[in-house]
């Protein structure tokens, strides 16, 4: 059986929404995805310009990709987001955790703001690991 501990000396992420770090054990599979962005089956960008949308969307492809291995994003122990616009992806931070549901549903994050992603009208990739 997989635990999840959550290792935090402060609490100030835990109002963001994440963990400072999660120690895992005992899991069996580990599911390393690839960059998830805003885009349709054919990769083709959706929802230039709105990052809510966007965020949505990535969203939306990345539990496409955890359901493809029999997981969820309760699974995720690792999310790195990856914006052109970081100060418009912060107000819309709450909208991802919540999307996670449970407070003990916690992940650990990097938040990183980048030039631009493959295709110019994306505003934000996510990055995850999943356990299992």
């Amino acid at each position: 059986m997989t635990t999840r501990t959550a290792i935090n000396p402060t609490s100030w992420s835990i109002n963001l929404g994440f963990d400072q770090a999660q120690l895992v054990e005992g899991h069996q599979r580990l599911l390393v995805c690839s960059g998830q962005d805003a885009v349709d089956a054919d990769g083709n960008a959706q929802h230039p310009g709105d990052m809510a949308a966007q965020l949505d969307l990535a969203l939306d492809n990345l539990e496409d990709v955890l359901a493809a291995a029999d997981m969820t994003l309760p699974n995720i122990v690792r999310l790195s987001v990856y914006t052109t616009d970081f100060d418009e992806l912060v107000t819309h931070w709450a909208g991802l955790t919540d999307r996670f549901g449970n407070a003990d549903d916690r992940f650990v994050t990097s938040l990183l703001g980048v030039t631009r992603l493959f295709t110019p009208e994306l505003l934000v990739m996510l990055e995850a690991t999943a356990v299992a």
